[in-house]
């Protein structure tokens, strides 16, 4: 018997997360892949898929919005591109699914925007045991190319040692990543066009989704600009206000909140929580959250930043080197099954911080984050701070970590040292 038929993209390159997506498949009636817009959800679908509805085109979406179940037609499995244009269609693929006696596999949807508290009236069933979820980012290194899967972040959770890895990069590399971002759409083109992407997609972002929630496209970019020139802080409500406004008198928290809520629902940021041992500490929620973009290339945008000037300003690269790391870790994290997958930040009262705390099945590591390996040291003092806090107390009977580890930009070899603390170029990370 013949494959079905696929509609895979010319050119399509394909993604870690395809495996992860495959079971999901074989285990769920529906799945949704949920991201940023341009971060390569619909080719990824459309690799699975055999017929396709698109609700981002007028017609069709009309058609929905008189019959959701109109989008679900043809043949399986179908996908359902920007769903959320039409929310009456999550219900309707949750019925479909059920109708279908829960076959696996059948539908698939792609949305790139939350829906809002009003419209989430419009969906009256969570889709539990019929639609699964499943969220997806622009590309890590290792999957555009600029890097290769030499130490995987899974073995470094299982506690299994690597043998050193030769993977070179520079400061040079470390600017061109951050401006050139992991958009699918920028493999193969130069970099002057590749950094339109990041240009664009912001424009797209202010003209469109902030013009169509009644908002102001120049608030809305003075607050970008402002959490971009913020990235890898727990900015205040006021310092964000300060920054918008150019130190005039500016809007009040409640609609900083609006704003800030709209961008995540976008996909355009995601938050970065503090952490603290036990697990059910109270701190989580006490820490200020840092805000980053779902990738660097949008703040080096906002900052009107370029390699060039980047390589004159280490400051503010190693702030979107931070924000390249942190997008890359939850690329992998992606990957994995389970509930408990996440990543936070550390800070303590004594100013003790660590930039990343990586959680996967039941347990934690720890990663700080250094523009270069000639800093790899002082990344390996604050990791062994942070572990000998954390198990000084037996009586919490805190677990210690899988792993610490010193991510680096400019760097030659990935290996261990003495201590135990890993360094690892973050060209040769992979999931």
């Amino acid at each position: 018997m013949d494959a079905p038929k696929r509609l895979t993209q010319k050119g399509y390159r394909p993604r870690l997360i395809e495996e992860r997506l495959d079971t999901l498949m074989r285990a769920f009636g529906c799945v949704e892949i949920n991201g940023p817009k341009w971060c390569g959800k619909t080719w990824t679908a459309l690799s699975r898929s055999a017929s396709v509805s698109r609700l981002d085109e007028p017609a069709q979406r009309a058609a929905a919005e008189v019959d959701p179940s109109l989008a679900l037609i043809g043949d399986a499995p179908h996908l359902v591109d920007e769903w959320q244009e039409v929310p009456e269609v999550w219900d309707a693929a949750r019925r479909f699914v059920d109708a279908s006696g829960n076959e696996r596999g059948t539908l698939l949807l792609t949305g790139s925007t939350a829906l809002k508290s009003e419209e989430r009236s419009h969906v009256r069933h969570s889709g539990t045991g019929r639609i699964a979820r499943l969220s997806m980012r622009p590309m890590a290194l290792c999957e555009s190319g600029d890097g290769e899967p030499l130490v995987s972040l899974a073995s470094l959770f299982k506690g299994e040692d690597f043998a050193p890895q030769r993977r070179e990069s520079t400061v040079d590399d470390v600017a061109r990543w951050c401006c050139r971002g992991g958009w699918p759409a920028n493999l193969g083109l130069s970099e002057d066009l590749a950094r339109e992407t990041a240009s664009q997609y912001v424009h797209s972002v202010l003209d469109v989704n902030v013009l169509d929630e009644g908002m102001s496209p120049e608030l809305a970019h003075g607050l970008l600009r402002a959490l971009a020139m913020n990235e890898s802080q727990a900015v205040t409500y006021k310092t964000l206000v300060k920054d918008a406004s150019y130190g005039e008198a500016g809007p009040d928290e409640r609609t900083i909140a609006a704003y800030l809520d709209l961008f995540n629902r976008l996909k355009l940021t995601e938050d970065l929580c503090g952490w603290e041992p036990p697990m059910r500490s109270k701190a989580r929620v006490r820490v200020r959250p840092k805000r980053y973009f779902c990738d660097p290339s949008l703040a080096a945008a906002l900052l009107g930043a370029t390699p060039e000037r980047l390589l004159g300003d280490m400051q503010t690269l190693g702030m979107l080197f931070e924000n390249l790391v942190l997008r890359d870790v939850r690329v992998f994290l992606s990957t994995y099954g389970g509930v408990d997958n996440s990543v936070h930040y550390f800070r303590d009262e004594k100013g003790l911080e660590v930039d990343l705390i990586v959680e996967h099945d039941g347990r934690w590591g720890a990663i700080e984050v250094k523009l270069s390996d000639a800093k790899a040291d002082d990344g390996a003092r604050n990791l062994k701070a942070l572990e000998r806090k954390v198990l000084s107390n037996p009586a919490a009977q805190n677990a210690a970590p899988a792993f610490l580890a010193v991510v680096v930009g400019k760097g030659s070899i990935a290996y261990t040292r003495d201590d135990g603390v890993a360094v690892i170029p973050m060209a040769a990370l992979g999931a």
